[in-house]
């Protein structure tokens, strides 16, 4: 076996490929940093400009992973690695990827087409994608709400574009649809007077649009009051429940009652021999 000739070896491979080494490393650290610093600069300038943090926090995840590619390729440039064709397998596989990966890319597409659009944005209540709660982010690829009950919810983007949306945030006002029951031996107009006061003494109900108390359905048990005032969207609840506790205490104090659900059965009896 021939000898080795260790210094040529050294100066041949190791060294030049050690400073390379350190070189990609060196360009992967800094760039890191620089891509940080473009990232918040960016973000900076467009919430500058008044845009939605939402779509600033989109923007910004885009670019930090763009500017990341360039980063890597440049890299492993360094290293002697022929990056056209690096770049060409990453097409090849992004494709092979995007195929297999068609849910995903879905995702991303409906997440784009969420932010375009903007049906909602960052602390609206709404109900999508087969959950309810309050918009906390828009990421590339899902959607994150915080449910009633403070619950962390994850909606994939696509579930939510590819179904209805309802955003109870996006009118200033709203109307609370109430129903009230009374039995058929009181006296209705007595009934209605007392929702009239009850909707007129609370200031939270809005003059316009009118509030509507009309009697609306003659029902099996009961005979129903359709009960409907406008609101502010964030008076909505406490007026839903603060009147719903206030109709129950006035039909009681005037002996109004409201009936559960029953039924007469008639029995046919038969001559007996």
């Amino acid at each position: 076996m021939e000898n080795i000739d260790v210094e040529a070896l050294i100066s041949t491979y190791v060294i030049p490929w050690g400073i390379n080494i350190v070189l990609a490393l060196a360009i992967f650290y800094i760039g890191r940093l620089v891509v940080s610093a473009i990232v918040r600069v960016v973000g900076k300038l467009l919430n500058g400009r008044g845009m939605d943090e939402i779509l600033v926090s989109f923007l910004s995840s885009i670019l930090r992973w763009v500017l990341l590619l360039f980063v890597i390729i440049a890299a492993l440039s360094q290293l002697g690695i022929n990056t056209t064709s690096l770049v060409a397998l990453l097409g090849a596989a992004g494709l092979a990827i995007g195929l297999s990966l068609q849910s995903s890319l879905s995702n991303f597409a409906s997440g784009v087409m969420l932010i375009i659009f903007r049906p909602f944005t960052k602390g609206d209540f709404v109900e999508a994608g087969g959950a309810t709660g309050v918009i906390d982010n828009i990421s590339i690829f899902t959607t994150t709400m915080t449910s009633t009950d403070n619950k962390e919810i994850i909606v994939p983007n696509g579930a939510i574009l590819s179904n209805n949306i309802t955003n109870y945030s996006a009118r200033p006002t709203r109307r609370v649809d109430m129903v009230f029951g009374i039995s058929y031996d009181d006296d209705i107009r007595k009934a209605k007077q007392i929702l009239e006061d009850i909707i007129a003494a609370d200031d939270r109900v809005l003059a316009e649009p009118a509030p509507v108390i009309a009697l609306g359905e003659l029902a099996d048990s009961s005979v129903n009051f359709l009960v409907r005032p406008w609101a502010k969207a964030e008076d909505y609840w406490d007026l839903l429940w603060d009147t719903t506790e206030a109709v129950k205490l006035k039909f009681d104090e005037a002996g109004i009652s409201i009936p559960y659900p029953q039924m007469d059965v008639h029995m046919d009896k038969g001559d007996k021999d």
